[in-house]
């Protein structure tokens, strides 16, 4: 049976409390949620997205006191993180409680935490006791959903129920940050750009990405696969800036469209803004044009181009 997309939250809150799987819109993308502190429902996620165990989930709560709740201590860096962006596209990394599933953190002691900023998710937070682990909506390694629409595509027959918020204003997943030794890290690059918050808390030292083929143990956070965000039709990155595309490639542009079988520009304006939240949809409609290949254009190495052309090095390492 295909999900089915609405926006009664009385319907989601009462299958979230019976321990089934909802698709929730977020600012940054749609995210696959349970009651996260259920591991019956938290194996489920896993399933339903084909998920490798070692790859962590992301809980999502109503506040900085709310996640309080979950965590053993919080870094004096950390508690001013939450104050300037939250609820918002960031993922805090920290030590947790032992009410969070081992199954939520892949049997490590930190959980990643973020309080979501889109309205309607935040109003179904407010009416649970619980918080929602809730990754991205998708099937493992590929594209993540910024419409619900995206999501019945992909995981149709493995939930019964889409809350609608329509198309996702940041489209591209939360920046992710911990601690280790006392200093701060960079786990994934998102929706809250690296330039926002080393004014609060200093240089940000960036971890190196896991291989999906032979993890030697659970990677430190989510989204640390060096292999993901990929679309079915093979993605490279463009070798050379206005290099000639061959018969049948397809073209991801930043700002200026050229000829290719089929072509999606992420902002004229160069705003990095409109690129990100373009993205993820523009390479849809890319793998649907029947192209042999797609070619990628990056987007300018700071703010959130940074997290653009994280997505697309490591769709195009998804696809060799």
């Amino acid at each position: 049976m295909t999900a089915r997309i609405g926006t009664e939250l009385d319907e989601a809150e009462r299958r979230l409390r019976a321990g089934e799987l909802v698709a929730i819109p977020t600012e940054t993308v749609y995210g696959l949620a349970a009651n996260a502190l259920d591991e019956r429902a938290c194996l489920r996620i896993f399933e339903a997205k084909r998920r490798p165990a070692f790859d962590p989930l992301i809980v999502h709560v109503r506040s900085a006191e709310h996640a309080r709740e979950f965590v053993r201590e919080l870094p004096a860096d950390a508690e001013r993180l939450m104050r300037a962006f939250w609820p918002g596209p960031l993922t805090l990394v920290l030590p947790k409680r032992e009410l969070v599933p081992d199954i939520v953190t892949s049997g490590l002691d930190t959980v990643a935490l973020r309080a979501p900023a889109h309205p309607l998710t935040a109003r179904l937070l407010a009416r649970l006791e619980f918080p929602l682990a809730a990754p991205s909506a998708n099937l493992f390694g590929r594209m993540s959903p910024t419409r619900a629409e995206d999501v019945v595509e992909q995981l149709g027959d493995e939930l019964d129920y889409v809350l609608d918020g329509g198309p996702c204003e940041v489209g591209l997943e939360s920046t992710i940050i911990g601690w280790e030794e006392g200093h701060c890290v960079l786990y994934r690059p998102g929706g809250t750009p690296l330039e926002l918050l080393e004014p609060l808390v200093g240089s940000i030292r960036v971890a190196s990405q896991h291989s999906e083929h032979a993890p030697r143990k659970a990677a430190a956070a989510p989204g640390m696969l060096a292999a993901h965000y990929a679309p079915r039709t093979p993605l490279v990155i463009e070798a050379s800036p206005d290099a000639a595309l061959t018969p049948g490639e397809a073209l991801l542009a930043f700002r200026r469209a050229r000829p290719a079988h089929a072509c999606e520009v992420l902002s004229t304006t160069g705003d990095l803004r409109e690129a990100a939240s373009r993205l993820f949809s523009a390479l849809r409609r890319l793998d649907r044009a029947g192209a042999t290949r797609i070619v990628a254009e990056l987007a300018p190495e700071r703010g959130l181009g940074r997290a653009i052309n994280d997505r697309l090095r490591r769709a195009a390492a998804a696809s060799t």
